[in-house]
């Protein structure tokens, strides 16, 4: 089985608090993908809660984003009807995630991830699931996903490469 990971497609992320021109230019893409996709398709969701500006990210990132149950946290209004299988997330990655995908008790043949950002999310996401298969073809596409920088982006796809992630643009 072939799985598509949409990571984090949130509106948030694409015209809210951590909205981008970048975030929102590749959503065409992403809903093009999901639609074509021949396999199973999990979308990822980050979540916080009321308390968010006293955790971690929260001082670090200081600004509210993705709280749950807020129209913030939804996924985009474009990809909503696709994400019958969505995975909420309190940190960057999700350690559940490949736990979830073993469940199906079907042999992962590859797995491919799009979505935001590249150099948070995306990348975290990637290197987790490569670590939980190896031998696994895992896939990142570039050209659906943005980062907070174009820089940190094209720097999160470089450091996928480094660890056999395979890594296409175009």
């Amino acid at each position: 089985m072939k799985y598509l990971i949409v990571v984090d497609m949130q509106v948030d992320f694409i015209t809210g608090s951590l909205g981008s021109h970048m975030a929102e230019a590749i959503v065409p893409g992403v809903v093009e993908k999901v639609k074509n996709f021949d396999g199973r398709i999990i979308f990822t969701r980050d979540t916080h809660f009321d308390d968010y500006m006293s955790t971690q990210e929260g001082k670090k990132l200081p600004v509210v984003h993705c709280v749950k149950d807020t129209d913030g946290w939804q996924i985009c209004s474009e990809l909503a009807p696709y994400a019958e299988t969505v995975v909420d997330k309190v940190t960057f990655g999700s350690v559940e995630l490949p736990e979830i995908i073993k469940s199906y008790g079907e042999t992962v043949e590859e797995i491919e991830l799009c979505g935001l950002c590249t150099d948070i999310c995306v990348i975290s996401n990637a290197m987790i699931l490569k670590a939980a298969f190896p031998e696994v073809k895992i896939t990142v596409d570039g050209s659906c996903c943005a980062g907070v920088t174009e820089e940190s982006h094209n720097t999160a796809l470089e450091a996928m490469k480094m660890v056999q992630i395979e890594v296409i643009t175009a």
